[in-house]
């Protein structure tokens, strides 16, 4: 059903409430209304990689990892499995009366704000630092989510609306002072991409002030929604965002005040308890009538969008898609395509014919933590990276041997030890062994989201960009002993990897790979399938690059800000092939340009790649100071194929944004950069290719 006809059916529906009806339909906790059939419905439920914490579902990789995999094809495909799968659980919930939270079939996902400091400790829940990306990524999965049928499969939602990236600490108080300029070129445009293009059907506010105004009540930013971008579904707060105005931001004197100021500023589904106090509000003249109505049939249009409330073809799904076999294949190729290999001096793949004995060692290697991320499902079967191995090398004649290496932080494993005291172990399995594969990182106890991760001295944030002490010892003792060594790291955000390459040879960075991440690391540790992800962050050389964690100006931050060379670069990834681009022109036609890039692989293996398209206005002061992400594609060639790919360009690549915050064209010559990373001095030194330039001349 459409839009129109949908919000007629909620009018008229809307229209039979009492007030008091009305408006307690504005809690995510909204009540069954019997005398008008009008079933209970929780609105709070999570999808940012499968089906969250509401029973067994299928575990993909963490979204920092699937946006590692440049592919938004496979993200459309594997937010076209969470709508499947949440419809099966709905269904066979609702028809037992279960209308628990996190049981909808509305989505709190994808999180689409700009991971813009490595140190934010929910940035491995968005797709990245670049804006394109992650508005290609975040286009993809909002579609893929809510379909495109008469019905919607499910309902996807934008957060955090907008302007924030931590500190996790300090976000229920935080005002984040932003340019005009960053605002448009930076922290709107993939918000502005899922709205336009993606039609999303909700928006959540966040916590944070944004140039004083709190987000959940920001005049200024429902004017850009509801206004320049013409946003039809219905906004929701943050969890207790609302609560904040008057006990953190200040901006209010209590709950009547901030319910008032919430919705008559746009905010029509309170996460939360302040909505209790709407009818205060109303009978004291702060809220009227029509506000309360306006946003209530916000609420039941999509529940109407949704056939929640007369059936659709969707109530047929059964419990059986829930994990099914395609879906969890599906979950492995994510978990494959995410793997961005960051270094190899030829230790990679591993040869098992020539391996007797293997170890694998680390606090990550046997943990099922470093598989999910965070806001994650669970799986009736995890494979974590040493359970793969051993599975992959089973009747092989390659003996695999294990240690724990250290605990993840601690400085020791048992209570009763003395500190250090699984050091020795590691260091003798690995003495006993032809190479060792070290399993190091981080996992949602130490980076996530405040009040659930386990890191209180920085409520879910990290510090640095360091791995805990106990790890970087356990670095140091597995080097001593002179062995290959490849590091797997199982993190959602920039570590610094400075000691690992300069001392082991190989690195693979494996991120949060989902429940079948065991799995996809075995085939690509010994060669079945190619490493093809590239980073969709940066990895900085040193905390000290970087401004203030506080400072929302772009001023040396990301990789298109950024003075200095980075450590591994945004755009970055190795395979086992050899990818070039030999050849590229540019051609112009209506709205778009379009690159034809000619790949060769000189390569002996078949391997994925992304090919690459950076753009840089060289005669405007208001261009970003490096060439920034305009195209991409992701393609697969064999051992000596060539292809050429033709990747469309929107005419808004030619534009620069100005200190005002308004696109507009102000230069005359660009350079486009084609290749298989970014074309920054730091990547043609680590891959030894330099991209092909076209200028273009407007």
């Amino acid at each position: 059903m459409t839009q129109n006809e949908a919000r007629k059916k909620a009018e008229a529906l809307v229209a039979q409430m009492t007030v008091e009806e009305r408006a307690g339909q504005l809690r995510y906790e909204a009540p069954a209304i019997p005398r008008l059939g009008v079933p209970a419905y929780n609105w709070w439920n999570e999808a940012l990689h499968g089906v969250a914490r509401a029973g067994k579902a299928t575990v993909f990789p963490q979204a920092i990892a699937m946006a590692a995999s440049f592919d938004t094809q496979l993200i459309h495909d594997v937010a076209e499995v969470i709508s499947e799968e949440g419809r099966a659980k709905y269904n066979a919930q609702s028809a037992r009366g279960d209308r628990d939270i996190f049981k909808g079939l509305t989505f709190w996902s994808p999180n689409v704000n700009i991971f813009r400091d490595p140190r934010w400790g929910r940035g491995h829940e968005t797709y990245g630092e670049d804006p394109y990306l992650t508005s290609r990524l975040g286009v993809a999965f909002v579609r893929g989510l809510q379909g495109d049928g008469e019905t919607m499969r499910a309902a996807a939602c934008a957060k955090h609306f907008a302007v924030h990236s931590g500190p996790e600490g300090e976000r229920h108080r935080f005002n984040a002072q932003v340019s005009k300029k960053d605002m448009a070129e930076t922290y709107l445009p993939a918000f502005e991409a899922l709205v336009r293009e993606g039609h999303v059907e909700a928006v959540m506010g966040a916590y944070n002030r944004v140039n004083g105004e709190p987000a959940c009540a920001s005049t200024v930013l429902q004017d850009k929604l509801r206004g320049s971008w013409g946003f039809q579904g219905h906004f929701v707060s943050d969890c207790w965002a609302i609560r904040d105005f008057f006990t953190n931001h200040g901006v209010c004197a209590d709950a009547v005040e901030a319910a008032a100021l919430a919705i008559n500023n746009g905010c029509d589904l309170n996460c939360g308890d302040t909505y209790y106090f709407i009818l205060e509000a109303y009978e004291k003249g702060l809220v009227s009538e029509e506000t309360i109505t306006r946003a209530a049939v916000r609420l039941f249009t999509t529940r109407y969008r949704l056939g929640l409330m007369e059936g659709s073809e969707f109530d047929s799904v059964p419990l059986t898609a829930v994990e099914a076999p395609e879906h969890l294949a599906l979950s492995k190729k994510a978990a494959l395509e995410s793997a961005v290999l960051l270094k190899n001096n030829g230790l990679l793949p591993l040869d098992k014919s020539a391996l007797k004995t293997v170890a694998v060692i680390g606090p990550n290697a046997d943990s099922r933590n470093a598989l999910v991320g965070n806001y994650n499902g669970y799986a009736s079967r995890y494979v974590t990276v040493q359970e793969g191995i051993i599975d992959y090398l089973e009747g092989s004649g390659v003996r695999v041997m294990t240690a724990m290496g250290c605990h993840l932080f601690k400085d020791r494993y048992e209570p009763l030890s003395h500190a250090g005291d699984r050091y020795a172990e590691a260091a003798a399995v690995a003495e006993a062994s032809d190479a060792v594969i070290l399993c190091l990182g981080l996992d949602w106890t130490l980076e996530g989201e405040e009040g659930d991760a386990g890191n209180s001295y920085a409520s879910g944030d990290k510090e640095n960009l360091l791995l805990p002490e106990p790890q970087r010892k356990l670095m140091e003792v597995i080097a001593q002993t002179g062995k290959p060594v490849v590091l797997c790291l199982m993190a959602g955000s920039d570590i610094d990897l400075s000691f690992a390459r300069d001392h082991f040879d190989a690195i693979l960075d494996l991120w949060y790979p989902g429940a079948q991440g065991g799995r996809a690391a075995a085939e690509i540790l010994f060669g079945d399938v190619s490493p093809s992800g590239k980073l969709p962050v940066t990895f900085y050389e040193s905390i000290e690059d970087l401004p203030d964690f506080e400072d929302y100006s772009m001023s040396r931050r990301t990789y298109r800000y950024m003075p200095n060379m980075a450590q591994y670069p945004f755009g970055f990834g190795l395979t086992y092939g050899d990818v070039r681009v030999t050849g590229a022109e540019a051609s112009a036609g209506g709205e778009w340009l379009t690159v034809s890039a000619t790949l060769e692989n000189r390569g002996d293996a078949q391997t994925g790649e992304v090919v690459q398209v950076y753009v840089k206005c060289e005669d405007s002061p208001f261009a970003p100071a490096n060439p920034a992400l305009c195209a991409f594609s992701r393609v697969f060639l064999k051992a000596g194929e060539t292809r050429t790919v033709r990747l469309p360009i929107a005419q808004t690549a030619l534009t620069v944004v100005n200190d005002q915050g308004e696109r507009v064209v102000d230069g005359r010559s660009f350079t486009f950069y084609v290749g298989t990373s970014q074309p920054d001095r730091k990547s043609r030194l680590l891959t030894g290719k330099d991209p092909v330039e076209i200028r273009w001349t407007l």
